[in-house]
Formats: C-alpha cells, structure tokens, sequence
C-alpha cells in the first residue's frame, strides 16, 4: 500500500489523521512486513481511528471484530445458521442423515463472522481485531491461527486459507496483559497523548473555525488536566470535542466562567471536575 514512510504520513493526513514519525514508520514496516499491527495506548488517542484511516487510503473494506467479556467463537469465526438447517431438515423429510448432512453443512448455511470474513476473498480489506484486552483469554487461541498463517479451520468444510492477506490492526487499552504468543506475532506500537505542536495542528484541522489564540490555549489547559491526578485524563479525542464546544459556545477566550461551564465535554467524573476546578490555574498557562 504505502512507498515510504513519507507515503504513509502524506496519505493518512489526506484522510484527516495527522501521524507522529513513529506511527508512519510502524505502519509502513506492518505493510512492508505482512505483519499485523498491535496497538496499545488510552482511550481516544486514535488507535482505532488509524484502522479507519488505513483502510480509507487503501481503498479497502473495514472488518471490526469489536472484542467485549464474553465474545467467543461463534461471534468472532463463524456460526451455522441453525434455523435454516432446521427447515432444510424438515423439507427432505425422505433423506438420509448421510444426505442431508452434507448439504446443511455446506456454505449455504455458515455465517461467517469477522474474522473468517476477513480471510475470504480477492478484494483488500483492513481487519480491526478492537480492544482485544476486553476479551477473554480464550479468545487469544483463535487469534493465533489467524494471525499467524492467516487461515480458519471449520471441521465440516477444512481450512479457508486467504488468498489476499488483510491489513490487521489489534487495538488494546492494557487493561490487562496480552499473551506472549499474541504480542510475538505482532508489530507493536504504542500511542499516546501527543505533544503540544502535534495537538494544535490536530485541533486545526479537526476544527477549523476556532481562533489560534483559542486553539494555543485548549492544549495548554488540556496538557495541565493531564498533568493532574484525576480518575481518567482528557483523551485527544476529548480535545477536539472541547474546541467544538467552545466554537459553539462563541467564546473567544478561555476564561474561568467558561471552562467552569465546559469542563463536563472533557473531564467525565464529578471528583475529576472538582479536582480541576480548584487546582486549575488559567493565569499561570
């Protein structure tokens, strides 16, 4: 997909995501490679915006397996589709079981749900494997044949193989350890909040319309909210939504009434706002 490093920066900011050097290089090096991309870093930093982003530059289909406590195979792999099984069943009521097996188990009648969807098919697609650290352990097994020869096993059909590999993106919170296995198989990259010069040039193009003196002073009260002791830090995304707001607002300056009457957009826990609003210094930013 991409030439160069210079490649991916210059594409996926045609997109709207502004990538750091390390960002541009790791997913040059997981395209270049055929390796898939784990990354790890807070909520909102963008790391399933990137999924998004590549798969927008590549022309390429989107496939989210949105990973959550529970998710297992049924919803990860593929499913039969039971009900239509039944009434196959029950039309040829004169079959043997012989016969009518080998026609339920067929591709009529199999869901396939993310990640055989992936696998499948000539056309390009990004698998987004997200917040992979929700799921269960268990589900790390099926990853690993995926991930690492990029085909599924189904007992009554084989193994699918794919004949195009997908551009694959795990997304993780570190809310708890991936598996060695898992990490192996894997480009890894971490993304955090990004510095001060790298946010003013994401809040301009994500808003426009807000004034650079307001932009300039949006990072710089964010950058202090991050630098206090609060249950969950503003994200980049948090940011962005905060310039929106003040553009609605009118606001022209950030000024103590106004943040006092905005802190809800970035700042998500009661003792999170108390805390700001009795440290917060405008005067010294």
């Amino acid at each position: 997909m991409f030439t160069s490093v210079d490649d991916v920066s210059a594409r996926l900011a045609e997109t709207g995501y502004l990538a750091s050097p390390a960002i541009a290089t790791t997913v040059f090096l997981a395209d270049r490679l055929g390796k898939p991309l784990l990354v790890e870093g807070p909520a909102g930093v963008g790391k399933t915006e990137l999924a998004k982003a590549v798969a927008e530059v590549a022309g390429a289909r989107l496939v989210r397996l949105q990973c959550y406590e529970g998710v297992d195979e049924s919803r990860a792999l593929y499913e039969w589709n039971h009900a239509k099984q039944l009434l196959r069943i029950s039309a040829g009521r004169d079959e043997t079981w012989d016969e009518a097996r080998t026609d339920i188990f067929s591709e009529e009648f199999l869901l396939p749900r993310p990640l055989l969807t992936a696998i499948r098919g000539d056309d390009p697609k990004v698998l987004l494997i997200d917040e992979t650290d929700k799921a269960d352990v268990e589900v790390e097994g099926l990853l690993l044949e995926v991930l690492s020869d990029f085909q599924v096993t189904v007992p009554e059909l084989g193994t699918v193989t794919a004949t195009r590999r997908p551009f694959v993106v795990l997304t993780s919170n570190a809310s708890r350890e991936l598996s060695e296995a898992l990490r192996r198989r894997c480009l890894f990259l971490h993304i955090g909040f990004p510095d001060e010069e790298l946010e003013r040039r994401i809040v301009r193009l994500k808003v426009p319309g807000l004034g650079e003196a307001l932009t300039e002073s949006v990072v710089r009260v964010v950058g202090a909210l991050r630098a206090m002791d609060l249950r969950k830090v503003p994200s980049v995304a948090e940011t962005i939504d905060w310039a929106r707001t003040l553009l609605a607002l009118g606001a022209d300056t950030l000024d103590e009434q106004v943040v006092r009457d905005s802190l809800g957009v970035i700042l998500k826990h009661q003792d999170d706002i108390q805390k700001a609003a009795a440290k917060l210094d405008l005067d010294a930013l």
